[in-house]
């Protein structure tokens, strides 16, 4: 009787006896030469399997697979993240259009440092190039190099000042901007709740365009409100 009630079918254990368990005396082993190849062993291995299944067996594998494992919701909120200086931002990625790398910036008369850098073109069209970094108050690495090699002659009207070694394009309700980073650290996925309240450190000016901020592989991004954004770009235009 086992401590599930059910009993035991009455084997006969030949081999513990008589058999390489036993004093071998058992004239079958000459013949197998070992008790698990002896049909008596098989049919008692059989006898076992077949007995009856204790009476909480059914109940304890029905409720170890009956609940429905919960798949983790697919992130609501895709964020392109990107690297301007030391910071790291993110961006809906329905709003990006293209990465580009190597580009020239043709710089426009009257617009050295501001907002806008000047035309770069993408697909064969000249798209107006703008500075992020500046809008968001952060240094970018690039732009910052280009700035020690001065200003062109003013009367070029129209020519190219520098390249962009890495240039993220937007698209957002028919507007499109460029503006160089220096790096793209990939596309990711999260909940509407990762998204916190971004902090008092977050400078002024960026502070003003990020409408929270999310844990990515131990760095808070800045996660940057599309709408606003795109507000600031065309304010910077006039």
């Amino acid at each position: 009787m086992t401590a599930s009630g059910v009993p035991v079918p009455q084997v006969q254990d030949c081999w513990n006896r008589i058999g390489v368990g036993g004093d071998q005396s058992c004239p079958e082993l000459e013949k197998y030469f070992h008790c698990r190849n002896c049909p008596v062993y098989s049919a008692a291995g059989a006898q076992l399997l077949d007995r009856d299944l204790p009476a909480s067996y059914r109940a304890e594998r029905t409720e170890h697979f009956a609940p429905k494992k919960k798949d983790s919701a697919p992130g609501k909120l895709s964020l392109l993240i990107f690297q301007l200086g030391t910071e790291q931002f993110g961006l809906p990625t329905v709003m990006v259009q293209e990465f580009a790398r190597h580009r020239p910036i043709h710089s426009l008369p009257h617009r050295r440092q501001k907002i806008v850098l000047g035309l770069v073109n993408i697909g064969g069209e000249l798209v107006i190039c703008v500075s992020l970094a500046r809008l968001l108050g952060v240094e970018n690495k690039g732009e910052a190099r280009r700035a020690k090699g001065g200003p062109l002659a003013p009367h070029f009207a129209f020519r190219t000042s520098h390249f962009a070694e890495r240039v993220l394009v937007l698209n957002w309700q028919g507007n499109r901007f460029a503006f160089p980073v220096d790096d793209v650290l990939g596309v990711s996925r999260f909940q509407t709740d990762e998204l916190k309240t971004a902090p008092a450190t977050v400078a002024k000016a960026a502070s003003t365009l990020v409408r929270g901020v999310i844990a990515w592989q131990g760095k808070t991004i800045g996660c940057l409100d599309e709408n606003l954004l795109l507000s600031a770009l065309n304010q910077s235009l006039t």
